[in-house]
């Protein structure tokens, strides 16, 4: 069974899967398994893991089982862990000597380990009796089942970025060039200096040799100064392209890629990319040189005496055999390191903007001492990291140690014999010594390509997700949009289901049949978590139906490009938001030049002008992310100004005016009226006197529609609605 490490946090289920498919002698994608796997912000549940395995044809059996009912014949199996993971049983054992059973799991985010039963009881058990396994068998279809092809991004892909660079990577070439001739000469100076200069007691020739190393020093020094100029300016563009590449990519991705991410994977992915900038601009070139310096210090070495080579080569061959093995051991710990990491930036993020929360409900404490423990996680991965680059580090060094001194020796016995002259000794020391800092240099850079790589592997988990705009998509207000041909103008929801995990999670939506008329205004209402979010994200191409079919006119959703489509929506969601910028960009958000008597107009409409008048700087006055420093009522104003900016055909408002006040809500209530003439207005509310104006009012109560019609005929026919409104409208009874 081949151990996959989980990637993100939420990662554990199918990195799990990943290893029993892998014991079964197929390799799956974790970035595939987790989109079969239905994985929430909250993570992956054992029916997503089961589903998934359906899909690629392994037979599935839940069970709540005791330990002793666990044995070899059921393994690998997944067993849900301390309540929130998921790990794999691979092995159970009994030690000869004490009789004592010992189980090997896997665990995706820390590693193989055994575990005595006691320690294994106090993890799985999660009734005291009993613990929860997903027994896996694979069937024909599991052998018969084609792998997806995956498009893999290699080293060669990175390199793409150096070519605009092409002349300053020439330029480090030759520095590089120079910087080796020189270091080349400086045993061959070292052997004059001795043989010629102090053994025949020669000072002119002593002085004239030390100055030109002390010439050839000072050219070095100049060399490194240029060099590490032009490594930091190619490096720093190469870091920002590889960057913006991965934001680039990043925002064309469906909103369901980000349910499933959290803050800290995304900084962590970010501040992953400059391990690959390290690899193309330092690693790379000076490892090439390193090579080169050691291919001509090879030849000189030949030339002094073949048997000290041999022995040098031989003993170096042994010291970077070892520090390989030692460095795919620790390519396992860098995964956990990423993830720990990860959450460690998340716990940060939330503390920080959370902070008033956890003053008013005395919850630092608590969020600090969670922040602690991941520190105490991540101080055991880099404990774990530390150890095996000591043992790496520790064997090299003593290997290369021993050969120092065999080579120094036997240089030394073959002065003594005769057979090479004292100048000749020192050289092979200096070269010795000058050779030892190449092979040095190739672990490095064998130690930044496998962190090049992961990266890679990282940056491929993104790079490797479908688009959501699609070539063959056409804009939404297209020739098939407006042609009725013989249908009434509007959006049609036909039989349209939606679940958020798989085909046996509950209904979001179920069997929705709808007519939202065009150019008029349809209120949907219901109680929380009935659906009506849910419904105007599939509107916005958010989310796709299970079941059924959206269309606008004939056109269907799908056939529309989405970016086209929220072009032409002007949307306030709940949660809406501020970004950190001035009121004037977060109203006019992506029009470069600001059309200020559209601007006025959305200000008006949204009752906030007195509000900007009265800052000191205006329009120009900057906000803090996510609307900190202003109200939340003023922050629903601002984006029912960003709406009211665009002037779109369609309006989707999403409990839109639920921060204001009575006077606020009346006022923009009013000047929203003659905005909507001619528009197609959608309105989501739980404070029913923002809808009872609409023309036609969807009552939704379960993911159903349960009542249809305006606001007089359901007061009338004193069901949901009337329940919903009587209340808030005092209707009585």
């Amino acid at each position: 069974m081949i151990f996959v490490p989980q990637h993100d946090k939420m990662d554990c289920g199918p990195a799990c899967l990943a290893m029993i498919t892998s014991y079964y002698g197929k390799t799956f994608r974790l970035a595939f398994l987790r989109d079969q796997s239905f994985i929430s912000k909250e993570g992956v549940s054992l029916l997503g893991i089961s589903e998934a395995s359906k899909k690629i044809g392994l037979n599935t059996i839940s069970a709540k089982l005791k330990t002793q009912e666990l044995s070899n014949e059921f393994l690998p199996c997944i067993l849900h862990w301390n309540q929130n993971h998921f790990v794999v049983l691979q092995k159970i054992s009994k030690n000869f000597l004490n009789g004592k059973t010992f189980y090997k799991i896997a665990d995706p985010g820390y590693g193989f380990v055994y575990l005595n039963e006691e320690k294994f009881n106090k993890s799985w058990l999660s009734d005291g009796e009993k613990g929860v396994a997903l027994l896996l068998e694979p069937s024909e279809a599991f052998y018969n089942y084609s792998l997806p092809k995956e498009k893999k991004l290699s080293i060669s892909y990175l390199l793409k970025y150096l070519r605009p660079f092409k002349v300053q990577v020439w330029w480090m070439f030759l520095l590089l060039t120079i910087g080796t001739i020189i270091t080349l000469v400086f045993p061959l100076l070292t052997q004059k200096l001795i043989d010629e200069g102090v053994n025949k007691r020669n000072l002119s020739i002593t002085t004239y040799i030390l100055l030109a190393q002390l010439a050839f020093f000072f050219g070095n020094i100049i060399i490194d100064v240029f060099r590490n100029w032009m490594v930091l300016f190619v490096g720093t563009k190469i870091n920002i392209q590889i960057i913006s590449d991965f934001l680039k990519k990043l925002l064309k991705l469906p909103i369901k890629f980000f349910d499933t991410k959290f803050m800290g994977d995304f900084n962590q992915r970010i501040q992953d990319h400059e391990r690959i900038e390290n690899f193309l601009t330092s690693q790379s070139l000076i490892t090439l040189f390193s090579i080169i310096t050691f291919i001509a210090f090879f030849g000189i070495l030949w030339y002094y005496d073949f048997r000290i080579l041999v022995v040098y080569m031989s003993l170096t061959l042994v010291s970077v055999i070892w520090s390989l093995y030692w460095l795919k051991k620790r390519k396992i710990l860098d995964y956990f390191k990423f993830q720990q990491r990860s959450e460690n930036q998340e716990s940060i993020y939330e503390i920080i903007n959370g902070v008033s929360e956890m003053k008013l409900n005395q919850f630092e404490d608590f969020k600090r001492k969670e922040w602690e423990q991941i520190q105490q996680r991540l101080f055991k991965i880099n404990f774990r990291i530390l150890k095996l680059d000591q043992i790496q580090v520790s064997g090299f060094d003593f290997i290369n140690q021993i050969k120092n001194i065999l080579v120094t020796f036997l240089s030394a016995y073959f002065v003594i014999k005769g057979h090479m002259t004292l100048g000749a000794l020192l050289s092979v020391s200096y070269i010795i010594g000058q050779m030892n800092s190449p092979v040095n240099q190739l672990i490095n850079f064998f130690r930044s390509l496998q962190d090049a790589k992961l990266s890679l592997a990282r940056l491929n988990e993104v790079q490797n997700n479908t688009e959501e705009e699609q070539e063959n998509q056409v804009p939404l207000l297209s020739q098939k949009y407006t042609e009725q041909n013989g249908i009434e103008k509007g959006i049609y929801f036909k039989n349209v289901s939606f679940q958020y995990e798989g085909p046996q999670s509950p209904y979001v939506l179920k069997d929705i049949n709808l007519f939202i008329p065009d150019g008029k205004i349809t209120a949907i209402v219901g109680a929380s978590g009935s659906g009506k979010t849910t419904l105007m994200k599939m509107l916005l191409k958010f989310y796709e139906p299970v079941k059924g079919e959206i269309k606008f006119n004939h056109l269907n959703i799908n056939e529309v490009s989405p970016t086209d489509l929220r072009k032409n929506c002007g949307v306030v969601m709940q949660d809406g938001f501020i970004f950190s910028d001035t009121i004037e960009r977060n109203i006019a958000t992506s029009d470069e030049n600001v059309d200020y008597e559209k601007l006025n107009k959305a200000l008006y409409t949204a009752n906030i002008t007195s509000f900007v008048d009265d800052l000191p700087l205006g329009l120009n006055t900057k906000i803090g992310a996510s609307g900190n420093g202003i109200s939340g009522g003023q922050k629903q104003r601002i984006l029912i100004a960003r709406a009211v900016y665009k002037n779109p055909h369609f309006i989707l408002f999403d409990e839109a005016t639920s921060a204001l006040d009575a006077e606020n809500e009346k006022i923009i209530h009013d000047n929203l009226q003659s905005f909507f003439k001619g528009k197609t207005v959608i309105i989501v509310a739980h404070r029913l006197s923002t809808v009872k104006n609409a023309d036609q009012i969807i009552v939704l109560k379960n993911g159903e529609i349960v009542e249809q019609g305006n606001h007089q005929e359901l007061v009338n026919k004193k069901a949901d609605y009337f329940n919903l409104v009587k209340n808030q409208l005092e209707l009585g009874n």
